[in-house]
C-alpha cells in the first residue's frame, strides 16, 4: 500500500492509504458478512482510508439511512480498531422524514442541524472524534458563515479532525475558506467529488442545481486544486459503477458526447499494453496524478477488492499517462 497525506494542520492531518474504502452500501445492499470480510482484507492490505456518510443509504428501505454508519461501528468494536484507521463521513443531506429524500428535504447545514447530525453520526460509528468530516450538499437557505463557524467549532472543541465539503459550487468552497481565515477557524481541506478517467457533459441539470452538475470534478475543480496543492480531492465513483467493464452497466446518459469515443480507445489501448484491467488502469491514472487525488472505490466482492487493490502498484509510463490526458 502507498500512503497520502491529508491535511496541513500538524495537529490534525492525517496519513491514509493512497486508495479509500467506499462503505456506502455497507449493512444495506452487501450484508454484514460480506462488508466485514472486505473490511477485514481491506485493512490487512493496509488500507487505512474508509469513507461513509449519515444518509447512506437511506434509499434502500426509505428510511433516513444510517445503515452503513452502524455497520462501522459494529465491525470497529468488533475487531477492535482504534485511531489507526481513518473514517471519513458526511452531514447534511440525511431526510427529516422517512419517505423523502437529500433533494426535498434534506437535514441541511444550519448550525443546529451540524451540531445534531455529528453526534448521530458519532453514537453510530462508536467514536469520539470523527476524523474527517465533509458538507454533503449545499445548504443555500443558510448564511454560509453560520455553516463555517459551526464546522469549525467542532473542530476546535476537539469532536472532529478534519474538514471537507462535497458536490459544492467552486466559488462557495474559495468563499468558505476565506471565511474561515478570516475567522481564525479551521477550513476545508478535503473535496470530494465525482472523478473518472471519462469526462461527462457539465451543463446537464440536476434536480439539487440547474445550472449542471456540481457533483462532478470539472476543468474550474481541477484548475482550483493545481493552483491550491495543499487541498486533496477525493475521487468517488471513479469506476463509474462498473460500466467500464460490465455491459449490463451502460454508461450514464452525460457521457453521451464525442469525446467518449477517443478516451475509451486510449484507455483500452493501454490497457492492452500493461496486461492490467481497464479498472485498474483508471485508478493507476488517477493515483499518478500532478495533483493529490485519492480514488474513492467502493466493493461488493472480494475480489472487485483485490482488483482494485492491485491498481496501487501499477505503474504508468509518463508517455501512457500523457496519451490518457491528452485524449479528446
Amino acid at each position: 500500500m502507498k500512503y497520502r497525506t491529508i491535511g496541513t494542520d500538524p495537529a490534525t492531518r492525517r496519513e491514509v492509504s493512497a486508495l479509500a474504502l467506499g462503505a456506502m452500501l455497507f449493512g444495506s445492499v452487501t450484508d454484514e458478512k460480506t462488508s466485514f470480510a472486505i473490511l477485514d482484507h481491506f485493512v490487512e492490505a493496509g488500507g487505512t482510508f474508509i469513507d461513509t456518510s449519515d444518509n447512506y443509504a437511506y434509499w434502500v428501505d426509505g428510511g433516513l439511512g444510517g445503515q452503513s454508519e452502524r455497520l462501522l461501528g459494529k465491525w470497529r468494536r468488533s475487531r477492535g480498531i482504534g485511531d489507526e484507521i481513518v473514517i471519513a463521513t458526511k452531514l447534511g443531506a440525511e431526510p427529516l422524514a422517512p419517505g423523502t429524500g437529500f433533494v426535498d428535504n434534506p437535514e441541511g447545514l444550519s448550525a443546529k442541524a451540524v451540531h445534531a447530525a455529528v453526534e448521530r453520526s458519532r453514537e453510530r460509528l462508536g467514536v469520539e472524534k470523527i476524523d474527517l468530516l465533509y458538507a454533503h450538499i449545499e445548504d443555500r437557505t443558510v448564511p454560509l458563515g453560520e455553516t463555517v463557524e459551526a464546522f469549525g467549532e467542532l473542530v476546535q472543541q476537539g469532536t472532529v479532525g478534519l474538514l471537507g465539503a462535497s458536490n459544492h459550487a467552486i466559488w462557495r468552497i474559495e468563499r468558505a475558506r476565506a471565511l474561515a481565515r478570516a475567522a481564525g477557524l479551521p477550513g476545508y481541506e478535503v473535496l470530494q467529488y465525482q472523478h473518472s478517467h471519462l469526462r461527462p457533459r457539465y451543463d446537464i441539470p440536476t434536480p439539487l442545481f440547474e445550472d449542471g452538475s456540481l457533483g462532478h470534478a470539472g476543468p474550474e475543480l481541477l484548475s482550483y486544486l493545481r493552483a491550491e496543492q495543499d487541498l486533496t480531492l477525493v475521487a468517488y465513483s471513479p469506476l463509474l459503477a462498473g460500466a467500464y467493464t460490465r455491459r449490463d452497466k451502460p454508461l450514464p446518459a452525460d457521457y453521451d458526447h464525442p469525446g467518449t469515443p477517443s478516451r475509451l480507445a486510449v484507455l483500452h489501448e493501454i490497457t492492452a499494453e500493461t496486461g492490467a484491467t481497464t479498472n485498474q488502469v483508471v485508478l493507476a491514472w488517477q493515483l499518478s496524478s500532478p495533483f493529490p487525488i485519492i480514488p474513492l472505490a467502493g466493493a461488493s466482492s472480494l475480489s472487485q477488492l483485490k482488483e482494485n487493490l492491485a491498481a496501487v502498484d501499477l505503474e504508468l509510463t509518463e508517455e501512457q499517462r500523457g496519451r490518457l490526458d491528452g485524449a479528446y
